[in-house]
């Protein structure tokens, strides 16, 4: 068990670079494509993943570090520190149900399929890894496997059925036709599409239109999602206390980060539309089913604009919250870097309004900041039975990312009922 365990982490240690273009190709051919055009999809979406991953890491590495600065200038005092989504993947794997997360769920996808219980073929295996840290939590509150699994099923359907849910937002507002996104992460926020339906109805907010088009007509050269990028990141920059320089270098990374990213994007569905229609004609011949969806990393929606200006205003809005929450005790820090991808079904439910994005966001990042704070003591004692060593300074651990997952904390404590 060991030994498959190591071979599955070597697999996925990958990552989405290489496991997804495999698996596009091998749809590819079991759709009944050429193997020729097979590969030349799989590889197209792989270079596009490789542009995306990138300018993810453009993102990262400058938002990161500069939200640091921001943490340590307020000079906040909070006992759990938020490790981030890589040491919770990491912990994830280490239990001892992550060995049967990836041949379980795909085939509770396939018979979803089969059964027309989902629309989603899920090739993204690589985020299969918040099924598996919602089975070790599991695990860890009952000691059962079988309770870990089942709870992994669970969170499992929910994921393919939001992304059943969003797919039509995905379609319309990201232009992405026969994409959907599964993503743990990203549909735990998906609740903050029916408190932007009630933003909307708001009288004089609903009013407001700040939308990336609308701010360019408005503003010129300053609406300009580029000079946006720019702006944006020399205000963190600022808020960092960066020097003159280093707020400059900050902006100019955003700057590149809004060219950069829809361009990758363009390149991934070039590579995907030929594989989507092969499996649409296939299943129709079949099973008179036309409608099939492929469930992407979140990253394919950090395309649009608004996407990335929504996440730069909220990373000092996210701290300000850890210190002024009153009963909450998470650090904001590593999972800074993620706002993005846990926002974006938000800004295509907002169609893209900045405004109404930010504030719906501020909501469900205050929440995930309780849930985060709720669940930090399993947290730890998977932390510390993992191996993994702790933050210097913290009395407990969790994150944003799965700590604050809606999906995950709810079907956790179901099963602290019966434990």
């Amino acid at each position: 068990m060991e030994s498959f365990v190591g071979f599955l982490q070597s697999f996925l240690d990958l990552g989405a670079t290489v496991i997804l273009p495999v698996a596009i190709f091998l749809l590819g051919l079991l759709f009944g494509q050429k193997p020729g055009k097979a590969f030349r999809s799989g590889l197209t979406i792989g270079v596009a993943f490789v542009g995306i991953f990138l300018v993810v890491d453009l993102l990262t590495l400058n938002l990161g570090p500069a939200a640091q600065q921001m943490v340590d200038r307020l000079g906040v005092d909070l006992n759990v520190i938020d490790v981030g989504w890589p040491a919770t993947s990491s912990i994830a794997w280490a239990s001892v149900v992550a060995a049967f997360i990836i041949p379980l769920g795909l085939v509770v996808n396939v018979v979803m399929l089969v059964t027309k219980t989902t629309k989603t073929m899920n090739v993204d295996i690589w985020n299969y890894w918040h099924y598996t840290f919602m089975a070790a939590v599991v695990y860890t509150v009952s000691g059962s496997v079988v309770q870990g699994l089942i709870a992994a099923i669970l969170f499992q359907i929910v994921c393919l059925k939001v992304a059943d849910w969003t797919q039509p937002m995905v379609e319309d507002f990201y232009e992405m036709p026969g994409v959907t996104v599964a993503t743990g992460s990203t549909i735990s926020y998906a609740p903050g599409i029916l408190i932007v339906k009630l933003i909307e109805k708001v009288p004089g907010l609903n009013k407001i239109h700040a939308d990336p088009e609308t701010i360019q007509k408005r503003f010129g050269i300053f609406g300009d999602s580029m000079v946006i990028g720019l702006l944006l990141g020399a205000a963190i920059g600022a808020l960092a206390g960066y020097g003159v320089g280093d707020i400059i270098e900050i902006g100019m990374a955003m700057a590149a980060v809004m060219v950069l990213m829809p361009r990758m994007v363009k390149i991934l569905m070039e590579g995907l539309m030929p594989v989507s229609e092969s499996a649409r004609n296939w299943l129709s011949k079949r099973f008179g089913n036309s409608e099939i969806n492929i469930g992407l990393d979140a990253a394919v929606l950090l395309g649009h604009p608004a996407v990335i200006s929504t996440a730069l205003i909220l990373t000092p809005i996210t701290v300000l919250l850890a210190v002024i929450l009153p009963g909450n005790a998470v650090l904001p820090f590593a999972d800074l870097a993620t706002i993005p991808f846990i926002v974006a079904f938000i800004v295509g439910a907002a169609k893209g309004n900045i405004i109404h994005s930010v504030i719906t966001g501020t909501i469900m990042i205050a929440l995930s900041l309780y849930m985060a704070t709720d669940i930090a003591p399993i947290f730890t004692e998977m932390t510390t039975s993992a191996d993994i060593e702790m933050p210097e300074g913290s009395a407990m651990v969790s994150s944003i990312d799965q700590g604050g997952n809606l999906v995950n904390w709810i079907i956790w404590k179901f099963f602290a009922l019966f434990n």
